[in-house]
């Protein structure tokens, strides 16, 4: 298996996408932890999650730094180590930008990308002592666009790309690649709960990529090495279809890998001219 013997966390695993990378990385051998801020729908993933492998569900609020230390924390005093943290907890309210108070733009700010700061500062220090990891945040078509209703959520993508870009950068020294990966496919969307998605009829969610099958595509990357692609956006819808083709050693290509090619290699030609 790609993963034996790799260690996982994993934030908003309660439901959705979440959940099927949690999968994913757990068929392919790497034991893993899951988190969510709700018990009940953590509790549901959890019992998913004991059919693919060893698996540990911690309730977690991302931005909270000290309570993300302490999830790191118990991650290593189980398993050792810490070699993948994929950030997928998200709050995001649709909602005009007239409409939001203050308190609603801040608590998604501080999920989304302070949550990505929070995960990327807890396990910096596991990573490095340990030569090398693998941190990646959850892209999005907002990563690149803008939409009505969107602003927080928007501006959490696009500045999870910066936060990339950038730190990419400073830790490519310590062999810590920092990535983001989209669906790159329609998915179930992220405000839905189990409880909504069990009401739906089957043709409404048949157009909805398996979020198992796009997690695959986080199998890939980690099983990367860490200096081989650092400070890019991927895309998992591709990457699954490459690996349903061709297997995990598929033959790469940028088309292969995201829907932005063209981005791809731009990220590409700047890290390859970068002065420090």
């Amino acid at each position: 298996m790609l993963l034996e013997g790799k260690v996982a966390l994993i934030t908003g695993a309660g439901r959705g996408f979440g959940a099927g990378i949690a999968r994913a990385l757990a068929r392919e051998g790497a034991q893993v932890c899951i988190t969510d801020v709700d018990a009940a729908e953590l509790a549901a993933s959890a019992a998913e999650l004991a059919a693919d492998g060893e698996a540990l569900a911690l309730p977690l609020d991302v931005s909270d730094l000290p309570a993300f230390e302490a999830t790191v924390r118990q991650v290593v005093e189980r398993w050792g180590r810490l070699d993948v943290l994929v950030h997928s907890a998200i709050f995001m309210p649709l909602i005009h930008f007239e409409h939001m108070s203050p308190e609603t733009w801040w608590r998604q700010i501080d999920v989304g990308l302070g949550g990505l700061y929070n995960g990327a500062r807890a396990a910096w220090d596991v990573m490095k002592a340990l030569g090398g990891g693998h941190i990646i945040g959850i892209a999005s078509g907002s990563s690149v666009r803008g939409y009505k209703d969107e602003v927080a959520y928007c501006t959490i993508k696009h500045g999870q790309e910066g936060f990339v870009k950038a730190l990419s950068l400073e830790a490519a020294p310590a062999l810590i690649a920092i990535n983001t990966i989209g669906p790159g496919k329609p998915i179930k969307p992220t405000r839905m709960t189990r409880a909504d998605l069990a009401r739906l009829p089957d043709e409404q969610k048949a157009g909805w990529a398996d979020p198992i099958e796009l997690g695959k595509a986080f199998v890939w990357l980690a099983a990367q090495p860490p200096e081989r692609f650092t400070g890019l956006r991927f895309d998992a819808g591709p990457i699954a279809d490459a690996i349903a083709a061709e297997g995990y050693d598929f033959a790469f290509k940028a088309e292969k890998v995201t829907l932005y090619p063209e981005e791809f290699a731009a990220r590409l030609r700047w890290y390859a001219s970068y002065e420090d």
